[in-house]
């Protein structure tokens, strides 16, 4: 069942030290009159409302800007105080401080299995802060302990849902979706803590890697694929360039080349685009066809 939580109003501190002070003045006179008149009776009332006075001076306390006081009596939850300042409530009551402002969790690194089963470290930053008093302190046992653990929990799960990286433009994955996961990663944890009363305003992955055992391999692998691409965007531009040069020889009618001749300058051209050294010409003494 669910903590709903009630504002309490509390006391001008100040206000009621004033007063305070004022019925101990009162009591003094008091005191030294019956002592003076040896009045047996008088005296014991004295003592009695001396020892409530000075129970009445215990109940007051101080908030910061951002902090509440849950208000305890005999077990039972009052009320929650969030007016800052000096003070002062029933001396009967426990008052429970609980902060109100911003928390950065900085995760440990957790090694899980991404959506292919590849072993990846990561971690996450989450900022939260608590909204509802009452939850965070009777409906979990430490509040801040439990968003440690659904935080882990939420990651473990997301970081299981996605693949590291992906080789398909229309798939999500951890590394290339940043925005995505994040948003993901944000709505799971917040989803999870929400039984503690506590509001997730960011949550992040603050690591991400391969785990140490494949990262050589996984490594290799992206080498390969980044020259695949890079060969595959050269390629394409050698033919851009070589359609140009014929489209330009034919338009100037420099040469006249049969299909042979063409087929033997295409291909000496994309040897000379795509190759990875420089070309070494071969000088030519005689004619173009010998």
């Amino acid at each position: 069942m669910e903590t709903k939580e009630v504002e309490k109003r509390t006391v001008n501190g100040w206000l009621s030290l004033g007063l305070l002070i004022s019925v101990g003045m009162g009591l003094g006179f008091w005191g030294y009159w019956s002592i003076r008149q040896v009045l047996v009776l008088s005296i014991v009332t004295w003592a009695l409302a001396v020892a409530v006075w000075v129970v009445l001076l215990l109940g007051f306390f101080t908030l910061q800007p951002n902090m509440a006081a849950v208000l305890i009596l005999f077990g039972k939850y009052v009320g929650t105080s969030r007016r800052s300042g000096f003070n002062w409530a029933n001396p009967l009551l426990t008052k429970k401080k609980v902060s109100l402002r911003a928390h950065n969790l900085n995760g440990d690194k957790l090694k899980v299995n991404d959506l292919r089963g590849n072993p990846i470290e990561i971690a996450v930053v989450v900022v939260w802060r608590v909204t509802n008093t009452a939850k965070a302190v009777f409906d979990v046992e430490d509040f801040q302990d439990y968003v440690h653990v659904q935080s882990e929990a939420a990651l473990r799960h997301l970081a299981m849902a996605y693949s590291y990286d992906t080789f398909e433009d229309e798939a999500l994955s951890l590394r290339g979706s940043v925005d995505e996961v994040s948003a993901a990663l944000q709505k799971e944890v917040e989803d999870r803590v929400s039984r503690a009363g506590v509001s997730i305003e960011e949550a992040r992955i603050s690591h991400l890697a391969y785990a140490p055992e494949i990262a050589g391999a996984m490594l290799q692998r992206q080498q390969a694929e980044a020259i695949v691409a890079a060969r595959a965007r050269i390629v394409d531009g050698a033919v851009g360039m070589v359609e140009m040069a014929l489209a330009k020889l034919k338009e100037h009618k420099t040469l006249d080349l049969d299909e042979e001749r063409k087929a033997a300058m295409v291909s000496n051209l994309l040897v000379i685009l795509c190759g990875q050294e420089h070309a070494h010409p071969v000088v030519n003494a005689g004619t173009l066809y010998t």
